[in-house]
């Protein structure tokens, strides 16, 4: 297996770690080449070797119901990836799908069970993640 998805506590208790950071590590030692942590309202944690990357939940005045965002960040993590067609994946790829698993997580919470995801076009995906870049950008 190339890529595992955890939450925190997950990854906490099959790790035997608290920190985050050694309990991917240790599972990066059993065979997988990515590790991916879910994190809830705080984003996600994404670790390979040699790289980490970060990317905030994004930020709703209103959460109706956190059921599924989890499987929803996978799915769409899982799909981007998948829409690369079988493409030598490069770094930006996986944080690219971060950043749509992420998306679609957050639209997962706007509604109760599939209803937001239901009627979700890509045009409103596309625009989330250029939401996220928009929040996460920065020069110096």
């Amino acid at each position: 297996m190339d890529i595992v998805v955890f939450n925190e506590s997950e990854i906490r208790e099959i790790s035997g770690e608290y920190n985050l950071v050694k309990a991917a590590r240790t599972v990066m030692g059993w065979g997988p080449s990515r590790v991916v942590i879910k994190r809830g309202e705080y984003g996600v944690l994404h670790l390979s070797d040699g790289t980490m990357f970060a990317a905030p939940a994004y930020p709703l005045e209103t959460i109706f119901d956190p059921t599924g965002a989890g499987d929803s960040f996978a799915g769409g993590f899982m799909g981007y990836l998948a829409s690369r067609d079988g493409s030598e994946l490069s770094d930006m790829d996986y944080r690219l799908a971060t950043m749509y698993g992420s998306a679609i997580a957050s639209f997962t919470v706007e509604a109760f069970s599939t209803e937001r995801l239901q009627n979700l076009s890509p045009e409103e995906i596309s625009e989330r993640v250029d939401a996220f870049r928009t929040l996460t950008e920065f020069r110096v």
